[in-house]
């Protein structure tokens, strides 16, 4: 099987990209090397794949239609990861987000169109749910409330694909992904960045009261359930929900970080952040009954599978 997998560099492409050269897949990744941190960790993260055989780079930007060309082979997949990441930075500059997360999703479906591929998975977000009260969010729920720029752009990723999966019959599938960490996460993202500031004895901001919950996935989990799409034979238009049925409170989140590192955090509490979400929670069960999808690793273990990566890095 060939592959092309935007986004390859990053936190979920990279752990991806590891486990599709581990099973002996043919691998094209792109990135652009996107500045929203640094070029050196995304270049890390491939270390492993650059010494792969299987593995082909090429370093481009979606949104530039142009420099696909360099990229003459045929796939059985292209796996859309690539996407400017953050929920807050989009509210400062939506343009941005707008131009790769909508016009350079718009380029990677046209590249499959043109190029006869058949098959997209497309990284969406629990993002595009916003503030839906409805919990636990279901697929089938279309009454969808973004607060942020960046779920936007998410929900018009879904609808592109849905709309050329009609019109060039291209089996499109978004994978609406709730909270991902483990190894090689984001800088920026809280549980690396706790982790990080009650180990150097810093104050961590507390946005709100603490008791927002969210449903964190850990990435191997995601990347199983990538993998498990690869030979599902799913044909058309789907949407599914990648989470782990297990929303935990902030509070909570914090204190299970502090009972790992055995060390107290300095807590500083702030307003709420416009453009996040109160709760997240997904009801995965189409998932799960359709395509076998399954969390192995509960919040305890993937935090304390965290904390051994961050010490043997």
């Amino acid at each position: 099987m060939r592959l092309l997998v935007t986004g390859c560099a990053g936190f979920i492409g990279s752990n991806l990209i590891d486990k599709l050269l581990m099973m002996n897949f043919q691998v094209v990744g792109i990135d652009n090397f996107d500045k929203f941190y640094d070029r050196n960790i995304k270049e890390s993260n491939l270390n492993n794949a650059f010494k792969n055989i299987n593995f082909k780079f090429f370093e481009i930007d979606i949104r530039n239609k142009n420099e696909f060309e360099i990229i003459n082979q045929k796939f059985d997949f292209i796996i859309h990861l690539a996407a400017k990441a953050g929920v807050r930075p989009s509210i400062d500059n939506p343009a941005e987000y707008i131009s790769v997360n909508v016009l350079g999703t718009l380029n990677v479906i046209n590249f499959a169109k043109n190029n006869g591929i058949k098959n997209v998975i497309f990284a969406s977000s629990s993002s595009v749910y916003g503030i839906n009260d409805n919990l636990p969010w279901n697929e089938n729920d279309l009454d969808l409330k973004p607060i942020s720029p960046y779920a936007t752009t998410k929900i018009s990723g879904e609808l592109l694909g849905k709309t050329f999966s009609h019109l060039y019959n291209i089996n499109f599938t978004s994978l609406r992904f709730f909270t991902v960490y483990g190894p090689r996460q984001r800088p920026d993202l809280a549980i690396n960045s706790f982790f990080t500031k009650i180990t150097n004895n810093e104050a961590i901001t507390v946005f709100g009261d603490g008791n927002s919950i969210r449903d964190y996935t850990y990435v191997s989990d995601i990347v199983n359930g990538i993998y498990i799409l690869l030979n599902a034979g799913l044909k058309g238009y789907n949407v599914f929900n990648f989470g782990s049925n297990n929303p935990i409170i902030l509070n909570d989140m914090i204190k299970s970080i502090e009972k790992v590192l055995n060390k107290k955090a300095i807590l500083n509490y702030s307003q709420n952040k416009i453009g996040d979400a109160p709760k997240t929670f997904a009801d995965s069960s189409k998932a799960i009954s359709e395509l076998g999808f399954k969390c192995k690793i509960d919040f305890i273990e993937g935090i304390s599978l965290y904390y051994k990566w961050m010490n043997e890095k």
